[in-house]
């Protein structure tokens, strides 16, 4: 289930927004406000963000969009350079019940006014493609580098974890009009993902100073920001591969 609530009521107003929900609106407000925010202006795009502390690209600064985007490490941007009903939208998981890991059932949008639409950045699917090859290699070289080191520690079997991480990202439907290639990027972004993910941690569990730490951390912290680049590259194709 969907909802969407806009950040400051007042600006709704200000903004010029097509706006017909209320506080907690539901998935046809949702719709209506993407395309107001998306209308027929040259230019206009769906555009995805997925910053980080230190790597805010293709935030508008300064905002309290952006701000919340860090946070949430996601974001979707929607209107053109000459919009007036520029649109930030930011996600949140609302899990089902009171325990972690409990089945995620909505998925709440908070949308807010932008007096100004960042230049939107391109990356491209096959250089997307060839930097995450680069990058399996590299965070599977990080992996193995502990050796079997992670079993005296206590540690869950690391290739176990990666598997089981790669099943929680497949259970997202791709639409059926994405292109293969923009698939097998995702794909692969999730898989660098997941290698990264649980190297870097197995790294600390095993690392015997906090300089070995530092070091282990440093190594594939570039590798996040290819899988960053990619997946915008991926979900970005999928958009307009919607519109065509």
């Amino acid at each position: 289930m969907q909802s969407v609530a806009a950040y400051d009521a007042i600006s709704i107003g200000e903004a010029g927004w097509a706006w017909s929900g209320g506080h907690d609106a539901g998935a046809a407000s949702l719709l209506q406000l993407v395309r107001g925010a998306a209308a027929p202006a040259a230019g206009s795009a769906i555009q995805p963000v997925f910053p980080v502390p230190g790597d805010v690209r293709g935030l508008p600064a300064g905002t309290v969009f952006a701000r919340e985007a860090v946070v949430a490490g996601e974001g979707v941007l929607i209107g053109g350079p000459d919009s007036a009903t520029a649109v930030g939208l930011v996600p949140l998981y609302v899990e089902d019940g009171d325990s972690p890991g409990e089945p995620v059932t909505e998925l709440s949008w908070t949308a807010y006014p932008l007096t100004v639409m960042p230049v939107t950045e391109h990356h491209d699917l096959g250089d997307a493609e060839y930097a995450l090859r680069s990058a399996v290699r590299t965070a599977a070289g990080a992996l193995g580098s502990t050796g079997s080191r992670w079993a005296d520690y206590g540690v869950e079997d690391p290739r176990l974890q990666v598997e089981q991480m790669l099943e929680a990202a497949a259970l997202h439907r791709v639409p059926d009009h994405a292109p293969t290639r923009a698939v097998r990027v995702l794909q692969s972004a999730a898989h660098v993902e997941a290698i990264v993910t649980v190297s870097a941690d197995l790294l600390t569990a095993t690392a015997y100073s906090s300089s070995a730490v530092q070091s282990a951390v440093d190594a594939v912290r570039p590798l996040a920001a290819v899988v960053r680049s990619a997946r915008s590259a991926a979900v970005t194709a999928i958009l307009q591969s919607a519109w065509r």
